[in-house]
């Protein structure tokens, strides 16, 4: 089977174990099948997901403070939904995205196989503080944007794994602190998983953003604002771990602009 129609099978899973297990299979999937070309239509609502966690707005997400318990899984519940969105929207670039390079499509695969492993290790931590995936209201931020770039893979490139990603990188260190600090060792490790492996991922969105800008002869840093302006991409906001994005591809002037 085309890779990139089980990609989309993995995408409308609703179950969050089947999806994390199907989706670490892309780690070692044989591209020998893969046809770039083929156009495909779902026959499911997308994504794929359980009954909870309830899905509310931004502002309706309680913060809480992670020196209590259960403030400490509110914290930790929100990291996992956000890599439980980073499977989908992994998943929904290779499906969604005809005629790209063969290139484009091992490499979405597998940033789909290291976001599956983040949520199992997120989940499987949170049991052990006695809640679950799906034990706290979340919102769906990183997926709007996915759905709003989905006739767009130039925007998409741009607005969400070059930015709504990105924004991982800067906030990391800081949770890591936090969660030092409330005794949380576990918690410090698999945040380091997730922000060595988060660097390769943002480098992947800069890599192909720029590769389709080259394409279409368009100003990469030029045309960024514009499409932030047009899709609504949040305002970034600092500090910001400028050592992770010089690492993820992020130029000295788009660092520069950030300030």
């Amino acid at each position: 089977m085309n890779p990139r129609r089980l990609a989309l099978q993995v995408l409308c899973e609703p179950d969050p174990q089947r999806k994390a297990v199907q989706a670490r299979e892309f780690a070692s999937v044989d591209l020998t099948a893969l046809d770039p070309a083929e156009t495909m239509t779902p026959h499911a609502a997308l994504p794929g997901r359980p009954a909870l966690p309830r899905l509310v707005p931004p502002k309706d997400v309680p913060s809480r403070s992670p020196f209590t318990t259960e403030g400490r899984a509110a914290l930790l519940h929100a990291i996992t939904h956000i890599e439980f969105n980073a499977i989908n929207l992994a998943l929904d670039a290779v499906w969604r995205f005809a005629g790209m390079p063969r290139e484009f499509y091992r490499d979405w695969l597998q940033v789909a196989s290291e976001e599956a492993l983040h949520f199992t290790l997120l989940r499987e931590h949170l049991q052990t503080l006695g809640h679950d995936y799906g034990s706290f209201d979340a919102h769906d931020g990183l997926w709007l944007m996915t759905e709003r770039t989905a006739h767009d893979i130039t925007a998409r490139m741009a607005l969400v794994p070059r930015t709504l990603e990105a924004r991982g990188l800067d906030a990391t260190p800081p949770l890591q602190a936090k969660l030092a600090r409330c005794g949380d060792g576990r918690a410090v490790e698999i945040l380091g998983v997730i922000l060595r492996d988060e660097v390769g991922h943002v480098a992947i969105g800069n890599r192909w953003y720029r590769w389709l800008c080259e394409r279409d002869g368009l100003d990469a840093e030029a045309l960024y604002p514009e499409l932030a302006r047009r899709y609504e991409a949040p305002r970034l906001r600092g500090p910001f771990n400028v050592p992770a994005r010089r690492a993820a591809g992020f130029s000295d002037a788009e660092i520069a602009k950030l300030a």
